[in-house]
Formats: structure tokens, C-alpha cells, sequence
């Protein structure tokens, strides 16, 4: 009798072992339909906060991305990657609406990217699409890149630099553009700005960006109008001085808008420059008001 009751209990025991089994989810007997289906080949997309040795291309081949960390010299940093409207069904050209809309994404990005305007600093932004292949192939994307440069005048060079750009302007920083040093030469007007050190001789110093409205690429001198007149309104506030009639008797300007092919592009960002064609000062003149910028009389 004795055996027989652990006989079964011992029954009772497994037959409560494998009902418990059989309630367990996904433990169904079948090995194979359990398992969660592989996502579909897709397109190759680029990541973000990478760094890049190679320079800037503005078409972009899986074969030929190489990231390392930003730690180490690059001369590339992806600020971030957007995707293009499903109503863009062919690669955009360079002066599409398409493109100007990508570049204005990427232009509030990476300001948001590097901590202030971008522009503000020594840095060039650069929207790099795909190849066709890859647009024939499902790519939608588009990458926003920046880079450091030696200068922002038009012969600035890409610097191989260590270190990401991720919030390298939301303090003083190297980066930032502030005094400089205006040069004159035979043609009218300044053919140069370098950085200079506010604390030394100087005559010019950055005041900001003014951002021009979508049109056309100046093309004639009264189109530069508004370019002039949107920069002395950040010279004013940035100086700390009234926008009257009279601003331009204080100071002189000094407009560096974005070339051509980058105006097509979508590039709106035009540098503004106070500049002192008749003196230096040793101080950066922030908020310095109409004492320090009197009125000139000659």
C-alpha cells in the first residue's frame, strides 16, 4: 500500500508539472513559429554624432563611410540625418524646393546640435545626399554635416580637428568668431576679416546673423539693399545703439552673405561685421552705446 501511494502521488506530482508547462506561453511543441520574423533589408541610412576623416562630400556611398570617434582627428561631424517629404520621388537638385527645405531643417538642427547659431563660429554646414543608387534603392534621407574651417571667409579650409562640435558654442570657445581685424585693399571696400584679440588693436568685430527672406540671389547692386539694412538692425541691437537715420555715421558695415550656389541651396545666413574704418579700439564693443560710437562729423 505504502508504495503504491508514492506511486501515486509521484503521478499526481508530473501530471501538476506538466499542466503548469502547458500554460506557459510559446512553450507549444513547435520550435520554429515562435521566433520573431528578421526586419526587412532596407536602404542604408547614416548615424548621427559620428565623426568622419574623410573631408566633406556632398554624396554619400555606404562604401565609402568610415566613422570614428569624434575623440580622434576627423574633419566631419554628422549633426543629424533627415528624411525627404514622400512627395519628393527624385533625387532633388541643388536649387529644388526640396533641398531648400532640407538645408533650413539642417540649419536649425545643428545650431540646436553645436549650442547657438552656428554661424556664429568658425564652422561651414554641408547637406550631403545619397548616391542614386542608393535613392534608386529606397534612400530617402538627407545628412547634415559640419565642419570646423581656418576662417569663414570664402577660402576657409576644413580643419582636422579632435573632439565633437556638440555643444562647442554654448560657452566661450575658441570657435566663436568676436573681434577681428578688417583689411582694406585696392578694390572698394574690406577684402578681409581675421580673428583678433579684443583686448589688442582691432577695427571690426562679428554682431550676429541676419537671416534673408527665399529669393533670388542678389543680382544687381539695389538688391543688396536689404542685406545691408537687415545687418544694420543686428549691429544696432548687438551694439547697443538707436537704428535711426544716424547709425551709419557712428559706424561702418561690413556684409558677408553666403556665395551663390549656397544661396540656390538654401543658405539665408548672411554675417554681419561692425567695422571702424577711421580707428581701432582695445575692447569689443557689446552693448557699448552711442559714448563709446559717437556720431561722426567727418
Amino acid at each position: 500500500m505504502r508504495r503504491a501511494r508514492r506511486s501515486l502521488a509521484a503521478g499526481l506530482l508530473t501530471a501538476t508539472l506538466l499542466t503548469g508547462c502547458a500554460d506557459t506561453a510559446g512553450l507549444d511543441g513547435d520550435l520554429v513559429d515562435d521566433w520573431a520574423a528578421l526586419a526587412a533589408p532596407g536602404p542604408f541610412v547614416p548615424p548621427v554624432g559620428v565623426c568622419q576623416v574623410a573631408d566633406f562630400a556632398d554624396v554619400v556611398r555606404p562604401t565609402t563611410v568610415e566613422p570614428v570617434d569624434c575623440g580622434l582627428p576627423h574633419r566631419v561631424e554628422t549633426a543629424h540625418v533627415g528624411t525627404f517629404a514622400p512627395t519628393v520621388t527624385a533625387l532633388p537638385a541643388v536649387d529644388s524646393s526640396p533641398m531648400r527645405a532640407a538645408f533650413a531643417e539642417c540649419d536649425t538642427r545643428t545650431s540646436a546640435y553645436v549650442g547657438d547659431e552656428w554661424r556664429a563660429g568658425r564652422l561651414r554646414l554641408g547637406v550631403a545626399l545619397p548616391s542614386t543608387v542608393g535613392w534608386a534603392g529606397g534612400a530617402r534621407w538627407y545628412r547634415c554635416d559640419v565642419t570646423e574651417v581656418d576662417t569663414v571667409e570664402r577660402s576657409g579650409r576644413t580643419v582636422l580637428r579632435s573632439g565633437s562640435l556638440r555643444d562647442a558654442l554654448k560657452a566661450a570657445s575658441p570657435l566663436r568668431l568676436g573681434c577681428q581685424n578688417a583689411r582694406t585693399g585696392p578694390e572698394l571696400g574690406v577684402q578681409a576679416v581675421t580673428p583678433a584679440d579684443c583686448a589688442k588693436a582691432h577695427n571690426a568685430e562679428f554682431v550676429g546673423v541676419w537671416k534673408a527672406p527665399d529669393t533670388p540671389y542678389p543680382a544687381k547692386p539695389a538688391d543688396w539693399a536689404p542685406v545691408h539694412t537687415g545687418c544694420w538692425s543686428v549691429l544696432a541691437r548687438y551694439a547697443g545703439l538707436p537704428a535711426d537715420s544716424y547709425l551709419r555715421f557712428r559706424t561702418d558695415l561690413v556684409v558677408r552673405p553666403p556665395g551663390q550656389g549656397r544661396w540656390k541651396a538654401g543658405d539665408r545666413g548672411v554675417r554681419c561685421y561692425l567695422w571702424l574704418s577711421d580707428r581701432t579700439v582695445t575692447r569689443s564693443l557689446k552693448g557699448a552705446g552711442p559714448k563709446t560710437l559717437p556720431i561722426r562729423t567727418r
